[in-house]
């Protein structure tokens, strides 16, 4: 009875190899979708048969999709992007993160966010900020948004993205960030949707007047 079914199987799939011949042309085929409706087949039939052909060399080997910007590496992503414009989409997303952060954290992660507003004598100044910022992206419990700004701050952490990387940590600089980090901690510990995101569109505010401080030294000063 198996080898009866098997034999069916095979029958099946030469004749729908037979009748994707006829219809190739010098032009190609039609999409996989137009194909399988002409034929009444399902998809991964049409595949099977589609491959034999392929492998024959007699219809062109399958188009490979171009991946869209999403899906290119980040040492691409970091090619085609700048300081500014990194901080202009943290601006975009990270005040609506301390806004759900405020509505929906747990006190586990109220408690984490504010431990990690304070940055402790031997940490890594950017290490702290990272934690901090990532601890309110996970606290806001959108998961889509989180990956994102993961992705985001992976882009940003790169050497060529890295303003300053040479200099050492100002003391009064981190204690100007922990104040502000403090500010948005607060918002969120007292379940302050407005002022958490109020809070950290400031902070953004201030990190990217940094920026442009540093890039264009001259016209910051005019």
């Amino acid at each position: 009875m198996d080898k009866l079914v098997d034999g069916n199987l095979q029958t099946d799939l030469n004749s729908l190899i037979e009748a994707v011949r006829g219809l190739a042309s010098a032009n190609g085929l039609s999409s996989e979708r137009t194909l399988a409706d002409k034929l009444n087949v399902k998809r991964h039939q049409l595949r099977r048969a589609l491959q034999v052909l392929r492998d024959s060399g007699e219809i062109a080997p399958a188009k490979t999709k171009r991946k869209g910007f999403a899906a290119r590496n980040g040492e691409n992503l970091v090619k085609d992007t700048n300081p500014l414009e990194v901080i202009e989409m943290r601006i975009a997303i990270e005040p609506f993160l301390a806004r759900l952060a405020a509505l929906r954290a747990s006190p586990l992660d109220i408690a984490r966010i504010e431990r990690a507003a304070t940055t402790l004598a031997g940490t890594d100044s950017g290490v702290a900020d990272l934690r901090f910022h990532k601890a309110i992206a996970t606290a806001s419990g959108n998961h889509l948004a989180e990956a994102f700004y993961a992705m985001l701050r992976q882009v940003a952490s790169d050497a060529r993205m890295r303003l300053g990387k040479n200099q050492p940590s100002c003391p009064k600089r981190i204690q100007q960030r922990d104040s502000e980090h403090r500010a948005i901690a607060s918002a969120i510990a007292a379940r302050d949707a407005d002022n958490a995101e109020r809070a950290m569109r400031l902070h953004l505010a201030a990190v990217q007047k940094r920026i442009i401080e540093h890039l264009h030294p001259l016209t910051a000063v005019g």
